[in-house]
Order: structure tokens, then C-alpha cells, then sequence
């Protein structure tokens, strides 16, 4: 007992390298990655390739002088081959799970694409500059802070449990009609009412007795006034008075308008062509589809008026020259807000209005 207490005393007298240590001494054999790199950075880097391959080496003064690609192409006897793989849009849209979709209406391939716009048309500078800011300012509804908008009711009414058949069926459809009208959103910065398109459509009933010379003529007229292609369409329905037969004849033609054409239509109708309407009071202020489109008619004197037809007027016959109805399609979501739209662009409406 007293040989190991003194053992234990002399060991905490003396310095801890003489103080012999109670884990055996014996020698490491673990490697490192730290050395192996070590070793395999002292040796040759054999394996890397002496210069890069980014660089090449430079092509010599015949070589240069001996490039000449059009030359090249001249020389060529054949056609050089095309791609095998061509893509087509699809002429009709099948729905979204379909495999070959159509491409985006921007897209140079679209059957829909329409280059452009080439030129800032004055409707436009008008609207972005003046129309826009004053429907704005005109439409604003100020909620103070804290309000809360009230809840809307549901609009379509739910089936009653009468019978077992009308578990998990469709909401039933609106009293009056099959058609559920647009809500009406507030107007702000993002959602001003513009322009979407125009329609042009042309009834001619002569076609059906005086053979395709009016049909041609009218469809000249309209594309001559309107700058887009138009599409022939048959009778659906019986006229004895008039010869017309469903399905047999083409008797009308329409053209539809967006963006340039639609905002160059939109100006020569109410910079030139109302204006010279002699006794016309305006479009009456019931015309509408309770959705934002306004349609009115023009009378074949007041077709002549455009300076397309008035500048080429003896190339038309005059009896043939068509009336027409146009169709204004908004992005407003009422009559109300499609009238003050087309009211500030400088169309005249007259009578009662109807909301």
C-alpha cells in the first residue's frame, strides 16, 4: 500500500513526457488521402494531354485563300437534302391531352401567326395615352381600409333529394336560359376594357338569285375595307321570296379583325366614315350581348364611304356593292362598360340604354 502511493506521488512530481503513458507506443499504419496526393503530384502528370485541346492551330495561307463557299454552291449540281423531320400545326384543336398540339400564336409555324405590328397606330397611341386613364378614373371604387367585399350567393342552384339520381350531379343551369352571364369585376390598373376584335359579316341575298357575281363582289368590298382574307359561309335556314335553299349556296362572307387591321378599321370608321353619314343618329344604346360586344349595321351607302371603295368606287358595280354588321368585341364584362369604351373612342350612341 505505501509502494503504490508513492508510485502515484512520484508521477505527479515528475513532467508529463518522463510519465510513461498507459496506451502501448506502437507505430501507425493508416494512409491518407492527403498522401497519396502527394505522391501522385511528385510523379508525371502522363495521362493529361500537353495542349489544349480549345486551341487549334492555325490554317495556312492556301487553305484560306482556297475556302470560297459561294463558289462552292454554285458548283453543286443537286439539292442539298431537307430536314427530315417537318412539323404541320394541326388544322383543328383536339384538346389538351392530344399528342400533336398546335404551337403558340406567336409561333412562325401557327396557322394563326400574324407578323407584326409594324406601325404604332394613332387608336392605339389615343387609348394608351388618354382612354385608358379617364375609364380608370371614371370606374374607381374606393374601399377604406378594413372593408371586406360581401360573400356572393351561389349562382346555380343545387338539386334536391327527391330521388337518389341526384347525388353528385352537375349544379342545375340558370333560370331563363342556358347561358350564365359574366360577373362584373372592378376595374382597375390591370383590367381596363380595350379592343379584342372585330367582326365584319356581310349577308348577300343576290347570290342565290344572280349567280356568284355579287357573292364575289361583296367580298371584295369587305376585304378591300377590312385588309384580312374573307370566309364564304352557306345558308342554314329556308328563304322562298329569295331563292335560298340550306346548305346549297354561299350567301354570306365575314372577316375577322385583331391588331393592326382591327385598330386601322377602328380608326377609318370613326375618323372618316361617320362623319359622312348623312340622318345616321348613332348605334342604339339597347345593341349588345350583355357580355361586353357591341354589334351594329352599316347600309351598303354607308359601305361606299371607306376610302378603300371610294378610291376604286367604278370597279364595284353599285347595286352589288354589300351592308354589313359589325361586331366589337370587348374585353368588358358589360354592355355599360363597352359603351363608355367605344363612347370615349368617339362612337355616338343614341336612345334609351339598356344594362
Amino acid at each position: 500500500m505505501a509502494f503504490r502511493e508513492s508510485s502515484v506521488l512520484l508521477s505527479k512530481r515528475l513532467p508529463r513526457q518522463f510519465v510513461p503513458s498507459v496506451f502501448s507506443q506502437t507505430t501507425s499504419c493508416r494512409r491518407n488521402a492527403s498522401t497519396r496526393s502527394a505522391d501522385a503530384a511528385a510523379a508525371e502528370p502522363l495521362d493529361l494531354e500537353p495542349e489544349s485541346s480549345l486551341t487549334t492551330s492555325p490554317l495556312s495561307e492556301s487553305e484560306i485563300k482556297e475556302f470560297d463557299p459561294i463558289a462552292k454552291a454554285r458548283a453543286r449540281t443537286r439539292q442539298l437534302p431537307r430536314s427530315r423531320y417537318q412539323f404541320r400545326s394541326p388544322k383543328y384543336y383536339r384538346g389538351p391531352l392530344h399528342p400533336h398540339q398546335p404551337p403558340a400564336a406567336w409561333d412562325p409555324s401557327s396557322r394563326v401567326f400574324v407578323p407584326g405590328p409594324f406601325t404604332l397606330p394613332r387608336t392605339q397611341q389615343t387609348y394608351e395615352s388618354t382612354i385608358a386613364q379617364d375609364i380608370m378614373t371614371l370606374c374607381y371604387v374606393h374601399n377604406p381600409p378594413g372593408f371586406k367585399a360581401p360573400v356572393r350567393a351561389q349562382r346555380l342552384r343545387d338539386w334536391d333529394d327527391s330521388s337518389p339520381y341526384n347525388k353528385n350531379r352537375q349544379l342545375r343551369g340558370p333560370r331563363g336560359g342556358d347561358v350564365l352571364r359574366l360577373l362584373r369585376k372592378p376595374i382597375l390598373y390591370n383590367n381596363v376594357p380595350k379592343l379584342a376584335k372585330i367582326t365584319v359579316h356581310s349577308y348577300i341575298k343576290q347570290a342565290a338569285t344572280d349567280g356568284s357575281g355579287p357573292l364575289h363582289v361583296g367580298g371584295m368590298a369587305i376585304q378591300a375595307i377590312t385588309n384580312v382574307r374573307v370566309q364564304t359561309y352557306k345558308s342554314k335556314s329556308s328563304v322562298t321570296k329569295w331563292s335560298i335553299a340550306p346548305g346549297r349556296s354561299y350567301v354570306a362572307v365575314k372577316a375577322e379583325m385583331v391588331g393592326e387591321n382591327m385598330l386601322h378599321f377602328m380608326g377609318k370608321l370613326i375618323d372618316v366614315v361617320m362623319p359622312k353619314m348623312k340622318d345616321w343618329k348613332g348605334i342604339s344604346g339597347g345593341s349588345g350581348d350583355s357580355s361586353g360586344n357591341i354589334t351594329f349595321g352599316l347600309e351598303p351607302e354607308m359601305v361606299a364611304l371607306f376610302p378603300e371603295i371610294e378610291v376604286n368606287y367604278d370597279m364595284y358595280p353599285q347595286h352589288y356593292i354589300p351592308g354589313c354588321h359589325i361586331t366589337i368585341h370587348t374585353t368588358a364584362r358589360t354592355d355599360k362598360d363597352a359603351r363608355l369604351l367605344l363612347s370615349a373612342m368617339g362612337i355616338p350612341f343614341q336612345g334609351k340604354f339598356v344594362q
